[in-house]
């Protein structure tokens, strides 16, 4: 929904209340999954080096090094799985649930096929 229309959704021109917070829902539920995709992305490529560099650490651990060499490599496998933990924490934010429409069809963005995910009440049809 480009800027006009929004502050038309937000202002009620030429529609009733419930065609305007529907817009707006709308547009939030576009913004909000855009977000959790990008998030997914993010989290996927910070993955990907992040498993290379812990396999790295612990390969580096099985051999003979010195005991400072040795615990700058402990410090670097303690601080990467850190970041894996916060990294893993991301996994709670995904798409919204679209609000149903008056037809019934199921959501079509559910990454969690099968959860039972609770949502809001849609708003009643006219």
């Amino acid at each position: 929904m480009d800027e006009k229309n929004y502050v038309r959704a937000k202002s009620g021109e030429g529609m009733t209340e419930e065609e305007s917070l529907r817009r707006i829902i709308a547009d939030y539920e576009r913004r909000l999954t855009e977000a959790a995709d990008l998030v997914a992305h993010v989290r996927h490529e910070i993955n990907n080096p992040l498993t290379g560099l812990m396999g790295q650490a612990q390969l580096m651990l099985r051999e003979e090094l010195s005991d400072s060499a040795r615990r700058r490599v402990v410090t670097i496998e303690h601080l990467a799985g850190r970041i894996r933990d916060t990294v893993a924490e991301l996994r709670d934010i995904q798409p919204p649930i679209p609000q149903a429409t008056g037809s019934d069809t199921a959501p079509a963005n559910s990454r969690q096929a099968g959860e039972e995910r609770q949502t809001d009440t849609p708003l009643p049809q006219s």
